[in-house]
């Protein structure tokens, strides 16, 4: 399969400005004259969005972690197979909430199903295929939760679970870009949104010749 775009990730725990990150990241390509389809996940094509609300708003216990799994991979596959790959083929930049190291961090490690697993299935749907780079987006998890409450946020059973489960995200999180450190930079996500998003500009253009 021949890609010319690329295909950077935002991934991190719950209250580290994802969401306000990948806008001003994609507003910042497109002044460089570059076409970004931004996405998420779980989600990202209508079909995937079909699972999410299928797999997101069932309650705590609803799912087998397995089928949970299986669930998410089949979204991501739908995600790429509609609208990650066909966007990288014709050149553009795709920008995604969230992709296959969230998996890793919450079901392989959070919930204890181990990377392994969570790597042959991946596997399946989508071979050897990775992000061009991701932006782990990293701030102490009493002040992320911090954030999500002072929003008004807690929609989702992930968000609602305990602190110590919080952490140990935090923790697989940075566990995973020390074994990848090629793919992924750490930006301290604890400053102003406009000091982050500097930050983030500032790798975009010593990565990509920006």
């Amino acid at each position: 399969m021949s890609m010319s775009g690329k295909f950077i990730t935002l991934e991190g725990g719950e209250g580290a400005g994802k969401s306000t990150q990948i806008k001003a990241l994609c507003a910042f390509l497109r002044g460089k004259n570059i076409e970004v389809v931004q996405t998420r996940e779980v989600g990202g094509a209508p079909s995937a969005e079909a699972i999410r609300e299928l797999w997101l708003t069932k309650g705590e216990g609803y799912w087998d972690a397995h089928s949970e799994l299986l669930l998410i991979m089949a979204a991501r596959r739908e995600h790429l197979i509609k609208t990650i790959w066909p966007a990288l083929e014709r050149g553009a930049w795709v920008v995604s909430d969230r992709f296959v190291d969230s998996t890793r961090a919450y079901q392989g490690i959070g919930l204890g199903l181990g990377l392994d697993f969570v790597e042959h299935v991946y596997s399946l749907i989508a071979d050897d295929f990775e992000p061009d780079l991701t932006l782990l987006l990293d701030l102490p998890v009493e002040a992320g939760l911090a954030r999500m409450t002072s929003r008004g946020g807690q929609d989702d059973r992930y968000q609602q679970r305990d602190i110590a489960f919080h952490q140990k995200l935090r923790e697989a999180y940075l566990a995973l870009a020390g074994q990848d450190a090629h793919r992924f930079r750490i930006v301290d996500a604890s400053g102003d949104a406009a000091t982050v998003s500097t930050v983030i500009e500032d790798i975009m253009c010593k990565s990509f010749g920006l």
